[in-house]
């Protein structure tokens, strides 16, 4: 079967289920995203990674990259394998100087496994088509990485950054990055952001 790659276009709070958040794979030079519902803990290590944030202490796929690279072993590529009951399955592609090992993963944990390697996220036409949604273009112009999707929890939270001065927003910056909560953080740094960009 033919892989198609992939990549991480958007990472947002989840609009059909409470308490979790969604992943937006987008088809490298196609038009198909695959959105894929994941947990809290899980969209934080991907945000983490994506935003190239150094926490205090490694966090879970920090330290397991750093113990591959302590045994020279290399993350290939991920490979979403497969798709049951909507559960989405995953194989880490793994190699030395010796071998390749395939190992069995939840997606979320490779992808965040795939944000901190730098390498590229695969899955199959199959799955695309199951689960995967198509955007219109009615141009037929290039795709454009899309952008996060934001919930109604989200936009008032950004209007409440909205309401406060910047000594406010880098003193509740402080906090949430003492608190790990470091999808919080990212919008808050991009609030200060495009205040000093004005």
């Amino acid at each position: 079967m033919r892989k198609i790659e992939l990549e991480i276009v958007a990472l947002s709070h989840s609009i059909t289920q409470t308490h979790s958040y969604a992943v937006v794979l987008g088809e490298v030079n196609g038009l198909r995203r695959l959105p894929i519902v994941i947990g809290g803990f899980e969209a934080q290590a991907i945000a983490v990674a994506l935003e190239k944030m150094q926490p205090s202490r490694p966090l879970t796929h920090d330290l397991m990259k750093n113990f591959m690279n302590a045994f020279n072993i290399e993350l290939q590529e991920v490979i979403i394998s497969n798709l049951q009951e909507g559960i989405f399955y995953s194989k880490l592609i793994c190699s030395n100087n010796e071998e390749t090992i395939e190992i069995d993963s939840r997606t979320s944990d490779a992808l965040a496994l795939a944000v901190r390697f730098g390498c590229p996220i695969y899955t199959f036409e199959n799955i695309l088509n199951s689960a995967g949604i198509l955007l219109d273009d009615p141009a037929g112009k290039k795709p454009k990485a899309a952008a996060p999707v934001i919930s109604e929890h989200e936009k008032g939270a950004d209007d409440d950054l909205k309401s406060l001065n910047l000594e406010d927003l880098n003193t509740l910056l402080q906090e949430v990055l003492e608190q790990e909560d470091y999808i919080r953080a990212i919008a808050i740094r991009d609030e200060i952001n495009s205040r000093k960009n004005r």
